[in-house]
């Protein structure tokens, strides 16, 4: 099961468009993502995070993969130190003026057998970054 993609879809009250800004607009993904120094969503381009409980902090480098404007983001994750790379993807599709969003996370399997990389780990993560954090974003 470990090797089984994360996979959640969530239905979004806002346009595709202002979705697709808020996955890919720096200065909005500081409100309901991470603290990136910079991003951009262009094939190649890399950035980095920090991220993980309070008593440790793992080093997140991830490279975007592919961009469809409006439609796909998606890029690799990996941690500095750690064996193991995954890819997570944003995939949007209007729904009359609403917008379903599905991440895929896959490649979990890749990383060390640790207990901070748990599969259900990343899915309350994800739930929490994407279920609460965009959508109160987006909904406010």
């Amino acid at each position: 099961m470990k090797n089984e993609p994360i996979i959640i879809e969530i239905l979004l009250n806002a346009s595709v468009d202002k979705v697709w800004q808020a996955l890919t607009d720096n200065d909005q993904m500081q409100k309901w993502y991470f603290k990136l120094e910079s991003f951009r969503p262009e094939v190649g381009f890399e950035f980095r995070f920090d991220g993980g409980p309070d008593d440790r902090v793992y080093h997140h480098v991830c490279k975007i993969t592919k961009v469809i404007p409006g439609k796909k983001l998606a890029y690799s994750w990996r941690y500095e130190g750690y064996e193991g790379l995954s890819e997570v993807s944003f995939e949007l599709a209007e729904n009359d003026d609403k917008t379903i969003l599905k991440l895929t996370h896959s490649g979990l399997d890749t990383f060390p057998d640790n207990p901070d990389f748990a599969k259900a780990n990343f899915i309350e993560g994800w739930n929490q970054i994407i279920g609460t954090s965009l959508k109160n974003y987006l909904e406010k």
